[in-house]
């Protein structure tokens, strides 16, 4: 009676027919590395694109503020004529020139003619030029709006850029989840597929035999039930992974905002969910790459420094405005050299002194009181999210050598539910078992694999959320 060895089939199976089909399917398959998945993330995501306009819009700002420091030219004519009398013609021209230290420098020229000109407003029929600056005294001597507001959109400048790291690292903190989930249920796909391929192999095996009286007729039924349930399992499978895919399509662009779509044979790599241990070091170096530069801090910090120049600000309010101004007069519009003689000088000249104080400084007191809660405010802010960031990078360090055991004691029972699987086959052609007990084994060890892909995509996971916690995720 012809019998089909059935263990020699199934390595026939195993070492010709799948690897054969597997080697086929590479040929034609792409594979998408998670550093590749990035750059294309970095280079046209919408989310990319606006991390990038948060510095423009800074450098915009500090360009306003500093438009506060731009020289201004001013002109105006007045003319009055009524009842056919010409009662004055005003011709004023001025140029205001602001300092960074807080004077101001002016020069002017004006004309004025009429019957009935106010004798204030009287110049030479050459007309009247001046030359002057205006230097605060009190208030405004070491601090003023312009200088705090520049100094303040140089801060934003950073803050700016801290926020736009932020974003990257959000954008690429969710990418990288997706990719592992697209790796695991890939893996998962690619597992039930063989499983399946295996049992329909059986089937046909267990049937032979039953033909020839070898095995009864009920074990047919027993393989096609293990059959069925594979193709249950590999459809669950092939859901997630189609699912999977669509997340990680969500996050490939190209160029003038038009979507990508992730081609049928793009697989991922496994390069990057292996097993690496961290170092001790290597966790000191991350906590202290967090205390600096992580996004979040770094904005507090600045936002701090923001604070400060407002105190300062505030403070100077409290001073009394006196102001002095000196301006220097001739008789036309161009200046002759004689004019900065000594003597000149003490005859042809304007001099102002104002000065103002509130009585009471109640909106001055209470601007510097409330900058000084917002400094303590985002101080306490500070040491709160000091405190979160480096317990938020340890507890991911403990989930990612927690994993890490995981994994090998994983491994190790991947290899014995494969002995397992191995001895209940030997058994079952002896005629000591049974196809139910040998199922049985297969699919302990279907899920033995299965959960150890789980636990790879884990820690990769928990590898990718261990450097964001640290904020450095963008280098990664």
């Amino acid at each position: 009676m012809y019998k089909i060895n059935y263990i020699k089939d199934i390595a026939l199976l195993l070492l010709l027919f799948i690897p054969a089909l597997t080697y086929g399917q590479a040929q034609q398959q792409k594979v998408l590395t998670l550093q590749e998945f990035h750059q294309i993330i970095l280079q046209h995501h919408p989310v990319a694109a606006q991390a990038a306009l948060l510095s423009e819009q800074a450098r915009q700002e500090l360009r306003i503020a500093r438009g506060t420091l731009d020289p201004v030219i001013a002109s105006k004519v007045y003319r009055k004529e009524f009842g056919g009398k010409e009662y004055y013609n005003l011709w004023n021209n001025t140029l205001y020139v602001p300092l960074w230290f807080g004077p101001e420098l002016k020069a002017g020229f004006e004309k004025n003619q009429g019957q009935y000109l106010n004798p204030e407003n009287t110049t030479p029929s050459d007309g009247l030029s001046s030359v002057g600056i205006s230097v605060p005294l009190g208030q405004g001597l070491f601090i003023d709006e312009r200088r705090a507001t520049i100094r303040q959109a140089r801060l934003m400048q950073d803050i700016a850029e801290a926020e736009r790291v932020k974003l990257i690292n959000k954008l690429l903190l969710q990418a990288t989840k997706d990719y592992w989930d697209w790796l695991f249920y890939y893996q998962q796909a690619q597992l039930y597929q063989e499983s399946v391929g295996l049992a329909d192999f059986r089937l046909k095996a267990v049937k032979a035999r039953a033909q020839e009286g070898d095995l009864a007729a009920i074990d047919t039924v027993e393989a096609l039930t293990e059959v069925q349930t594979r193709q249950v399992l590999l459809q669950e499978a092939l859901l997630g992974y189609n699912n999977a895919r669509l997340m990680v399509a969500t996050h490939l662009w190209a160029e003038n905002e038009t979507p990508l779509e992730l081609q049928e044979n793009t697989i991922p790599a496994i390069v990057g969910s292996e097993v690496a241990t961290l170092s001790a070091a290597d966790l000191k170096q991350l906590l202290e790459t967090a205390r600096t530069n992580h996004p979040d801090l770094r904005k507090l910090t600045l936002k701090g420094e923001q604070l400060q120049i407002e105190q300062r600000f505030a403070a100077d309010k409290l001073k009394p405005k006196l102001n002095a101004e000196y301006n220097l007069l001739q008789s036309d519009f161009y200046m002759r050299p004689e004019m900065w003689d000594n003597r000149f000088m003490g005859e042809n000249y304007k001099l102002g002194l104002s000065f103002s104080l509130p009585l009471f400084l109640r909106q001055e007191r209470g601007k510097l009181q409330l900058t000084k809660a917002k400094q303590q405010t985002n101080a306490l802010e500070q040491i709160q999210a000091s405190r979160e960031i480096e317990n938020n990078l340890l507890a991911a360090y403990n989930e990612w050598l927690a994993l890490e055991e995981q994994i090998r004691l994983q491994q190790q029972m991947v290899e014995n539910a494969n002995i397992l699987r191995n001895g209940e086959v030997t058994r079952f052609e002896n005629g000591e078992s049974s196809l139910f007990l040998v199922n049985s084994r297969e699919l302990k060890l279907l899920e033995a694999q299965v959960k150890l892909y789980n636990l790879q995509a884990k820690y990769a996971k928990a590898r990718t959320f261990l450097y964001w916690s640290a904020g450095s995720m963008e280098a990664k």
